[in-house]
């Protein structure tokens, strides 16, 4: 008998624009005819030439942006190669734009695309990059690699690549993956949501698993080389990033046959192998934790346990994450000022297309056979989800939740909310999808619409914003604050130099910068033993008495420690979340001023040490002796007794 079956080409006219204009430019003999040639360098050299000099004009833009505001070259620095260290930061702003640009330019195909993501990410600076107010950021050194690396997977996951273009480009995976990994503090976290994305995406059949292989295999040799560099930094050792890794190919050795089969036993194997690889994890990173004695990213579950309302928590550590705006929820007025550069309209556009191009997709994969009548509409959503914008697609709703949850990692989010937003307004298979959806389907207009829109985008984001650009770039202003200047100039005249000097982890690091003094805190909350020292530290603004805050910090070394009345009288955050209301709860102490304490709590029997001191009891001078005072800092030497 014979049957109907679906032909596994694609008709002439649901081919990609791109590719119809390749054809054009084929000889019978299969060879390419020089024009296509030509115009495809010409191509390649004007959208690489564009890319490095929107890449280098955002460097040289944000760099002035911060000069002007801070007159940055005017302040006194310790050493001259900070500005080694400020440049080279900006110089990583190029890279970061350029990396953007590229990953839209691979999945939309033309150069417009990334013209377009990088206008939208200077455009809406203010939601995409905090470099130019606050450069020492770890995350300003993390982003342009975490770009960069995007960008390789996008292209590692393009079929038909030559062997060495692979392996040229998982080796730019691997490289920008270890040095996003040694920058940033959170890099666990961050390529763990990665992880997540390359296994849904691989269990809905939409990437090649070999290459998803060697991802997972990158992210666990990268992150295990940091850990290495940072002498064996147990939080990274306890991660659940390994764990995860380790579980998803040990739980891949058990199924291999997952992915054949009808509909019903594919969602059976694919929920067990969900079960097993989440149990293995499990049992994974409780084993590591407990061979090693690991208990470095405690905080971070006790914060994460106490923000989504599984229990209040009285912990030091994660309150201050808690009492964080950066760790609040995304603010509703970012979407207002998203939308007026017209970005996050184009972005819900595009997202749901592709959402519904995935959803089609994942369906047709897990039952292995279409509908004859539905075949061009997943023959259009195939053709719309390649695996690199598959790919995207995960990789923009995961981090967006994560944006959505806490406002810091929104930098991951907008950023890539613009390669996103351009992609799909360039993208002849989005516009394709759109055209042929509502039966309005041609070439010409394809091509029309296909660059017209963003050139309108374009031409809308310079009118608007280029005279307020300009009116910034004009704009000149100077830090001040002569009380800090004054204490800088002061510790650098009065003190030795060898001098261990005790305070808030912000001061300190303006103090180790402006004077090169040794410290006693580090502001490397990631080991177990420096939130405990910080912590320790801190009872200079907790109700302690003067013998047990003199005992705490003789045991550190300390000769000097600076109070700041900014945080003993402070009045930013509300009752309870002020630094001095953590301390008191965590030392089982009521705090200060009206309002509700929770019943265990209990009246301290010593007043608030930063509050006490000033007033030159002698209970308070036979440990500390003043040295330095203005408006805003006092400064005690600790006597030495013998």
């Amino acid at each position: 008998m014979t049957t109907i079956r679906h032909r596994k080409g694609i008709k002439v006219t649901e081919v990609s624009e791109d590719h119809l204009s390749q054809e054009k430019n084929v000889k019978p003999d299969g060879k390419v005819l020089s024009g296509g040639k030509l115009w495809k360098r010409l191509s390649f050299t004007v959208g690489g030439t564009v890319a490095i000099l929107l890449g280098l004009l955002t460097s040289v833009y944000l760099a002035t942006l911060h000069e002007n505001d801070l007159w940055f070259s005017n302040i006194k620095k310790y050493l001259d190669p900070v500005y080694f260290y400020i440049y080279t930061l900006f110089g990583l702003q190029a890279l970061y734009v350029i990396a953007l640009y590229v990953t839209s330019w691979l999945l939309s195909g033309t150069w417009l695309s990334g013209l377009l993501a990088s206008f939208w990410y200077i455009t809406n600076r203010i939601d995409t990059t905090r470099v130019e107010f606050t450069i020492p950021l770890r995350e300003n050194w993390a982003l342009p690699f975490f770009a960069v690396q995007i960008a390789a997977i996008t292209y590692l996951f393009r079929s038909h690549l030559q062997p060495l273009h692979e392996k040229l480009t998982l080796l730019a995976v691997f490289i920008s993956t270890f040095l996003f990994s040694l920058t940033w503090q959170f890099n666990q976290f961050m390529m763990l949501m990665q992880a997540l994305v390359l296994f849904i995406l691989d269990c809905f059949d939409m990437l090649p698993t070999t290459k998803v292989t060697w991802v997972y295999i990158i992210q666990l040799t990268g992150i295990l080389l940091v850990c290495v560099l940072q002498f064996f930094n147990s939080m990274i050792l306890g991660s659940l990033l390994i764990s995860f890794n380790v579980s998803v190919l040990l739980a891949r050795t058990f199924q291999k046959n997952m992915k054949i089969g009808c509909l019903l036993n594919r969602l059976g194997k694919l929920f067990f192998h969900v079960l097993m690889v989440l149990c293995l994890t499990f049992l994974v990173n409780n084993f590591i934790k407990k061979m090693l004695n690991l208990e470095s990213d405690e905080h971070i579950f006790k914060f994460l346990k106490a923000k989504f309302g599984f229990g209040a928590t009285r912990d030091f550590d994660a309150n201050l994450y808690l009492c964080e705006e950066a760790f609040g929820l995304l603010p509703f007025n970012t979407f207002a000022r998203l939308s007026d550069t017209l970005l996050f309209y184009a972005y819900l556009f595009v997202l749901l297309l592709m959402a519904i191009a995935a959803s089609v997709v994942a369906f047709q994969n897990l039952s292995g056979s279409a509908n004859v009548h539905s075949i061009d509409k997943m023959e259009i959503c195939t053709m719309i989800l390649k695996p690199g914008a598959a790919y995207n697609l995960m990789h923009t709703i995961l981090f967006g939740c994560l944006a959505l949850s806490t406002m810091r990692m929104k930098y991951l989010w907008t950023s890539h909310m613009c390669v996103f937003a351009s992609f799909g307004l360039c993208s002849t298979e989005v516009w394709g999808f759109v055209l042929k959806s509502v039966r309005l389907y041609t070439p010409q207009r394809l091509f029309i619409i296909r660059y017209l829109v963003p050139i309108i985008t374009l031409l809308y984001l310079s009118y608007k914003f280029y005279p307020g650009m300009m009116d910034e770039l004009s704009e000149l202003r100077e830090f001040y604050d002569p009380d800090t200047v004054e204490l800088m100039n002061w510790i650098k005249s009065d003190t030795p130099k060898k001098a261990v000097i005790a305070g808030s982890m912000q001061l300190l690091a303006g103090v180790k910068l402006c004077t090169g003094r040794i410290l006693t805190n580090h502001p490397h909350y990631e080991d177990k033993g420096l939130r405990e020292r910080t912590k320790q530290v801190y009872q200079i603004y907790a109700k302690k008495s003067p013998k047990d805050v003199y005992s705490i910090l003789r045991s550190f070394g300390t000769n000097y420690v600076i109070l700041e009345d900014s945080i003993c009288y402070e009045r930013r955050h509300s009752r309870g979340c002020r630094l001095r209301d953590l301390l008191d709860i965590a030392n089982g102490h009521i705090m200060d001023g009206l309002g509700e304490n929770e019943p265990d709590l209990k009246a301290s029997v010593y007043p608030r040490f930063c509050e006490e001191i000033k007033k030159n009891l002698s209970s308070y001078t036979m440990y500390f002796t003043r040295v330095f005072q203005n408006k805003t800092f006092h400064v005690y030497k600790l006597v030495k007794h013998k």
